[in-house]
């Protein structure tokens, strides 16, 4: 069932109304291409962000990375730590809506120190 203005994913919700109304063409998209549900709508908000507001560099990024023997969302360049989790999963529940809430950039990396992923770009 394709989404629309009054049934989208959670993820949506904080959007504006013009980026929220694009991610939700461009999910329907994907998903009718057969993209994996939660890898449509990170695509679709960044695709959506970007068409809206352009290719902004402005926007703040964050970091999920291992320190120590937890896992840490920090701002990219810093040491002060927003979340801190002893699951990767777990931290990962709490950075992903609060980097979206704050339209920002997230990179998640590998315990290894490798990038594995970047979202909402």
């Amino acid at each position: 069932m394709p989404w629309d203005e009054h049934d989208y994913p959670a993820s949506f919700k904080n959007l504006d109304k013009e980026v929220r109304h694009k991610a939700i063409e461009i999910a329907n998209a994907l998903l009718e291409e057969k993209y994996d549900e939660g890898r449509a709508i990170a695509i679709a908000i960044s695709k959506a962000r970007e068409y809206v507001h352009g290719d902004d560099n402005s926007r703040t990024t964050y970091e999920v990375k291992p320190k120590e023997e937890d896992w840490i969302l920090v701002e990219k360049g810093g040491d002060r730590a927003i979340y801190k989790e002893a699951a990767k999963e777990d931290l990962l529940d709490k950075a992903k809506p609060y980097v979206n809430d704050k339209d920002g950039i997230l990179e998640i990396y590998h315990a290894d120190g490798s990038l594995q992923d970047t979202l909402y770009k």
